[in-house]
């Protein structure tokens, strides 16, 4: 539990199996996990420990076979899909280790796509995209196209596109995964600063203990249970 002691979300011995009958497989086996309001956490694993499984399901990507998931004390699970939708629509934000943006759109454009989603307006999708961009030090760069822009640069665009909406939640999946030491660092401050100035929640989910090291808070998944959760000297408080 972190010092503000205000529940974001919360997950209650959630299982999750794939496939029925021998072919069942268990990839997460009773995940009970707390993560307050204002948190940066690293989740961390081998292979198959239930550390994406568990992503997807906070990311509203995937539901538990059993247990709960509770979104500002709502079921998430009672929730229809539609629901879900909008829940993810307006409450979350999401980055990619692959930086998932249209290859033949601009920089602006792909920061402008969940506000579409939206339904909001040309003109105040435009001047929040410009804002958003040049919060993470793109400005001048908006009429790119990312085929024109470095590593560093797309997952900033990225970033950019999480963040326009403003969410309460930031779910990063190795943002860092396919960049350079530099560039990975430049994006852990960034999220380093959304998270401090800005109040952003953020899991993260990572293999490289460097960039784990930039969260609060580090948990351990192992054979779909959490094995470890500890917060780390400096950053938190236990």
């Amino acid at each position: 539990m972190s010092e503000n002691g205000q529940p974001l979300l919360e997950l209650q011995q959630v299982t999750k199996v794939y496939g029925t009958g021998i072919a069942a497989m268990q990839a997460l086996a009773g995940v009970s996990l707390r993560i307050d309001k204002g948190e940066f956490v690293a989740v961390m694993g081998p292979s198959g420990s239930g550390k994406s499984t568990c992503m997807n399901i906070l990311g509203c990507m995937d539901q538990p076979t059993a247990g709960r998931y509770l979104f500002q004390d709502v079921d998430v699970g009672r929730l229809t899909r539609d629901q879900r939708t909008l829940l993810r629509r307006h409450y979350l934000g999401f980055v990619f280790q692959g930086f998932n943006l249209l290859n033949r759109t601009t920089a602006l454009e792909n920061v402008e796509l969940p506000l579409i989603y939206r339904g909001i307006g040309r003109e105040e999708r435009h001047a929040a995209a410009f804002r958003a961009l040049d919060t993470v030090g793109l400005r001048g760069w908006e009429q790119h196209m990312p085929n024109e822009l470095s590593g560093g640069q797309q997952q900033r665009v990225a970033i950019a596109r999480a963040i326009v909406t403003r969410p309460l939640l930031l779910l990063a999946d190795e943002p860092t995964g396919n960049l350079d030491t530099k560039r990975s660092k430049e994006i852990m401050d960034l999220l380093t600063t959304f998270n401090r100035n800005n109040g952003i929640t953020i899991v993260m989910v990572t293999h490289e203990a460097d960039m784990a090291a930039y969260a609060k808070r580090i948990v351990h998944f192992r054979d779909g249970l959490i094995e470890s959760d500890h917060y780390q000297a400096g950053n938190g408080t236990c």
